[in-house]
């Protein structure tokens, strides 16, 4: 692991933007497409990507089937399953504040890690924060709930895709993996191929009635959010480390919400900024 400089630095925007902006474009996508067809498609985009930095790279997937089942259980739960659940919930909750629900992961990674990662138990100050991140959601749910803006289905399955991610982190850290990059690569591919045949009627798009900027935002959804964030991520994981890329959980959420106010022109309320407050301030104690 090298030394942090400016180009982790940039490179740690490039992804926090990448990250924080998706949600914006699943909604503009789903203007036009379903969120299978989302999820599909944005898959197949990501697996080419990655498929095609690790073959630069000079690596090959393994061939034994008990890695390729591993694969399909982290491909289930880190992306297939969170990927739908996030898109059907956007149906009914702004993209801001879907955003700010996915700042919860961290905490649910870390109540879990307390039972089964060893070394990883709960303390006074992950207590707080977890209590203080379970608050923050709360506040944040309650009168937007009332005012209309966002549904409970929509916001507990986003929630639900939250814990997926955390489940998923749970396992990959008891899993010790084979080189990071073949193994984000055999994830997606399982993904794409599970999707494909999951949701046949992906393939059924009316593409002469699909909007322009609904397939320009499936397509940059694909292609940079997904795929092309995921090998930023590898490098400043390999080169930087996982504590460093980790610090996205607090500017991911902000991104969102003020994409969405800005280009969506999604409702903007005081009480969402300050359960942001709480909940990101939830997030830094517990590392404490």
């Amino acid at each position: 692991m090298t030394p942090i400089n400016s180009r982790h630095w940039i490179l740690f925007a490039c992804l926090s933007l990448l990250w924080g902006t998706s949600f914006l474009n699943i909604a503009v996508s789903l203007r036009s497409f379903t969120p299978e067809q989302i999820v599909g498609w944005r898959l197949i985009l990501a697996a080419l990507v990655l498929f095609l930095v690790m073959l630069y790279q000079n690596k090959r997937l393994p061939v034994k089937l008990i890695e390729w089942g591993k694969f399909a259980l982290f491909a289930c739960l880190g992306n297939l399953l969170p990927y739908w659940l996030i898109a059907h919930g956007q149906q009914t909750v702004t993209s801001g504040m879907a955003g700010l629900l996915m700042a919860i992961m961290p905490l649910a990674t870390m109540l879990l890690a307390h039972w089964f990662i060893t070394g990883e138990k709960l303390t006074r100050n992950r207590i707080i924060g977890f209590i203080m991140g379970i608050m923050g959601v709360a506040f944040v749910l309650w009168p937007s709930l009332i005012r209309g803006n966002n549904s409970w289905f929509g916001a507990i399955i986003i929630l639900l895709a939250a814990f997926s991610y955390a489940v998923n982190t749970i396992l990959l850290r008891l899993q010790a993996p084979p080189d990071i990059s073949v193994l984000s690569t055999g994830i997606m591919i399982s993904a794409a191929i599970m999707g494909a045949f999951i949701w046949p009627d992906m393939w059924l798009v009316d593409w002469r009635s699909v909007a322009t900027e609904s397939l320009i935002s499936l397509i940059w959804l694909g292609l940079v959010p997904t795929g092309l964030a995921s090998v930023i991520y590898l490098t400043l994981v390999k080169q930087a480390g996982p504590h460093f890329v980790s610090n996205n959980n607090y500017i991911i959420p902000v991104i969102a919400y003020l994409a969405g106010a800005a280009f969506l022109a999604e409702p903007v309320a005081l009480v969402d900024f300050i359960a942001m407050a709480v909940i990101l301030a939830g997030i830094a104690i517990s590392r404490r």
